[in-house]
């Protein structure tokens, strides 16, 4: 007896069924059901990035940042200004005491910039001289180094807690201090919360290639990624905001080691922009500390392109998992490595930028190289 079979389908389902010598074979195949409209459009979007909305929440993020540490800034430096002078003018009786002042002056007022420009107020009024004012601006540095540290910690969580007692305190302290130090909780939480602000936003670049890419390129060339560093640093004026914002990302997995090393370094240079400004119209001396400021990050920012694969080790040697720790650790290291080598030859620098930049000649020459020679 022959064979016979029949196909046909049903809801999308195939049935096949086949008659052989009496017995009745059956198979059943599940179609593919057609994609829908809203299906075929989610699929066709897939992979792709609103930079639009991407651009807005990033932008948020940023403002709100910014704004935290503007008020932290202000709560900090209202209550700290007048000790933070005392302090500079006390304990900078030699370079190593004005480097741990710097270190300490910064940590507290939680930017490089204010120290430094304090300092050329202070060295342009007469109150500190050029020579006790580089100390300060070496320790600076490693004090925003400091505040990298902190950013990188997981503290998130507790941040809430630390705005809503700022909160309380600023509404309802009855002095200026205590309403200061509301001011100081509450943008120290605006901070962190700008922060994961521009974190979230920039999660679809996670696996945007083009980005990748572009990451792995200012890794690669870490020349490129200081540019970068250094231009956004100029942008928002603020170093200690780049290098937070990296680490962020870092943490992320947005960023990695080698690209966040070459923008920290820019950042180190771009923060320079604030400290030249300052010392317009300030004097031949405090010309002189803000030129020092500037070669100092340059020249270090240099030396720290050419061996970053070596700084990049030496890193990941002693940090954990972590990008963004990894890249606190090496802006930490960087610049204590930098201060150590230039420290002891603070009088000689001294010397050659008081030539380089000597006084005017209305002026009566000031007597800093007997300090310079006594340290």
């Amino acid at each position: 007896m022959g064979s016979s079979s029949v196909e046909f389908s049903v809801n999308a389902q195939t049935v096949q069924a086949e008659r052989t010598q009496g017995d009745i074979k059956i198979e059943i195949a599940q179609a593919s059901p057609a994609p829908s409209g809203s299906e075929q459009a989610s699929k066709e979007k897939k992979g792709v990035i609103n930079f639009f909305q991407m651009a807005m929440g990033a932008i948020a993020g940023l403002v709100l940042f910014i704004y935290g540490v503007t008020r932290l800034s202000e709560g900090l430096e209202d209550i700290a200004t007048d000790r933070m002078k005392n302090l500079l003018s006390k304990f900078t009786t030699n370079r190593f005491a004005g480097v741990l002042t710097g270190v300490v002056a910064t940590t507290l007022l939680e930017s490089s910039s204010v120290t430094i420009i304090l300092v050329i107020a202070m060295v342009s009024a007469g109150v500190l001289t050029f020579v006790q004012s580089l100390g300060v601006v070496l320790g600076s540095n490693i004090g925003t180094a400091v505040g990298a540290q902190i950013i990188s910690l997981d503290i998130e969580q507790y941040v809430p807690i630390l705005m809503f007692l700022g909160l309380l305190v600023l509404f309802l302290g009855k002095t200026g201090t205590q309403k200061n130090i509301g001011l100081i909780l509450l943008g120290f939480g605006l901070m962190f919360y700008g922060l994961e602000a521009i974190d979230e936003a920039m999660k679809p670049f996670r696996n945007y290639q083009p980005f990748i890419d572009w990451m792995q390129t200012l890794g690669k060339n870490p020349l490129l990624g200081a540019i970068v560093g250094a231009i956004f640093t100029v942008i928002i004026q603020s170093s200690s905001a780049t290098v937070a914002i990296v680490i962020t990302l870092a943490g992320s997995g947005l960023i990695s080691l080698p690209a966040g090393i070459a923008i920290m370094l820019g950042a180190e240079v771009g923060t320079c922009a604030d400290t030249l400004v300052a010392t317009i119209g300030r004097g031949r001396p405090a010309l002189r500390t803000g030129v020092f400021h500037f070669l100092f990050n340059l020249i270090s920012a240099i030396l720290g392109i050419i061996f970053a694969p070596l700084l990049a080790q030496l890193v990941l040697a002693i940090s954990g998992e972590n990008v963004g720790r990894q890249i606190a650790n090496a802006q930490i290291i960087f610049n204590i490595i930098g201060v150590t080598a230039v420290i002891l030859f603070l009088p000689i620098i001294a010397r050659g930028l008081e030539r380089l930049i000597p006084d005017a000649p209305d002026n009566k020459p000031e007597k800093q190289l007997k300090t310079a020679s006594k340290e």
